[in-house]
C-alpha cells in the first residue's frame, strides 16, 4: 500500500500520555478485532484475550490519572502519518460520497491512546480493540494493536492496518447516515438473540462501508495498492469474524451469541464494498442472506 503522497488529515489527536479513573462499560461500536467484549464478559466469564494469549500477566486497571487535553500526533512518528494519511482519505471519499447523495460529511476525530481513556461512551480499554463512540463521534485506536495483528492474529501489512480504520470510520458513516442509532434503539426493545443478530447486520456493513471506502479512494485519488494488499485486508477480516474467535478461545462456536457475524460474512461484504464502491450497495439489513 503507497499512500506517500497522500495528504494528512488534522483530525488525529494524541492522547497517549494521559488516562482516565474510573470504569463504566464501553457503549460505543468497536471492531471486537481480539475478542467480542460482550461474549467474554456474557458468555465466556473470563477475559477472551487471556485465552487467546493477548495479554501480558498484568491485568490490573490503570491507576487513575487527570485527563490531558488531546494533543496533534508527532509529525515524525511513521505510524501516526500512516493513520493520518489514511484518515484522511476516508474523509474524502465520504465527503464526495455524501456530496453525491446531497448530504454533507462531518469528519470523525481519531484519537490514540494508550491502554486506557475515558469517552463519552465509558472507559475505553485498548484490550476491547478499536472502537468508535457514536456519541463523541471518535474513533479510538491504541497503535499497539497492529502489532498484535501482525504478530498474533496473522493479519501484517498495512492496508490490513487500514481496513481497521475503514471499518470504524464506516460505523461513523453510520451514525451521520442515522443507521448507528435506529439500529441501537432497536437492540434496546429486543430479546438478547434479537439484538446480537442486529449488530452481526451493523458489524458487516462496516465492513462494506470500508470496503467502499477502499475501493473508491484508490480509484479515485492516486494511491497504490500493491499485490497482495485486497488479500491482506480479507485475511484480517476472516481472522477476527465471531467463529473463528470463538472456536479459538473455546473450541466451540454458538451462532446465537455472535455480535460481528462469521469469518466468511465479513470477507464477503467487505469484497461486496471494493465491487459495489456504493453505499446502496451494503444494505445488509435488507439482505435475505447475510
Amino acid at each position: 500500500m503507497r499512500m506517500d503522497d497522500q495528504g494528512e488529515s488534522d483530525n488525529v489527536q494524541d492522547v497517549r500520555g494521559s488516562s482516565g479513573g474510573g470504569f463504566r462499560p464501553i457503549h460505543g461500536i468497536g471492531l471486537g478485532s481480539i475478542v467480542l467484549a460482550c461474549v467474554a464478559g456474557l458468555i465466556f466469564h473470563v477475559n477472551p484475550l487471556q485465552l487467546l494469549g493477548l495479554m501480558g500477566s498484568d491485568q490490573s486497571a490503570p491507576a487513575p490519572a487527570t485527563q490531558q487535553p488531546a494533543q496533534s500526533a508527532p509529525a515524525s512518528d511513521p505510524q501516526v502519518k500512516f493513520v493520518s494519511r489514511v484518515l484522511k482519505s476516508t474523509e474524502t471519499v465520504w465527503a464526495e460520497t455524501f456530496q453525491e447523495r446531497g448530504l454533507t460529511y462531518k469528519d470523525p476525530k481519531l484519537r490514540l491512546f494508550r491502554d486506557s481513556y475515558p469517552t463519552a461512551c465509558g472507559q475505553g480499554t485498548a484490550a476491547a480493540g478499536p472502537f468508535y463512540c457514536g456519541e463523541d463521534q471518535v474513533v479510538y485506536l491504541d497503535l499497539g494493536f497492529f502489532d498484535v495483528m501482525t504478530q498474533r492474529l496473522g493479519a501484517p501489512g498495512q492496508f490490513a492496518h487500514a481496513y481497521v480504520i475503514g471499518h470504524e470510520v464506516g460505523h461513523h458513516v453510520q451514525n451521520l447516515l442515522g443507521i448507528l442509532g435506529k439500529i441501537n434503539a432497536q437492540r434496546e426493545r429486543s430479546t438478547e438473540a434479537q439484538a446480537n443478530a442486529l449488530s452481526v447486520r451493523l458489524e458487516l456493513q462496516a465492513d462494506c462501508f470500508a470496503g467502499v471506502w477502499a475501493s473508491r479512494s484508490q480509484k479515485e485519488h492516486g494511491w497504490r495498492l500493491d499485490p497482495g494488499d485486497i488479500e491482506s485486508a480479507l485475511n484480517a477480516a476472516s481472522r477476527i469474524g465471531d467463529d473463528t474467535l470463538q472456536r479459538q478461545a473455546r473450541g466451540t462456536v454458538v451462532p446465537e451469541t455472535f455480535t460481528h457475524g462469521t469469518s466468511a460474512q465479513r470477507v464477503s461484504w467487505f469484497k461486496q464494498g471494493v465491487s459495489s464502491g456504493s453505499i446502496d450497495g451494503c444494505d445488509t439489513f435488507g439482505a435475505a442472506r447475510l
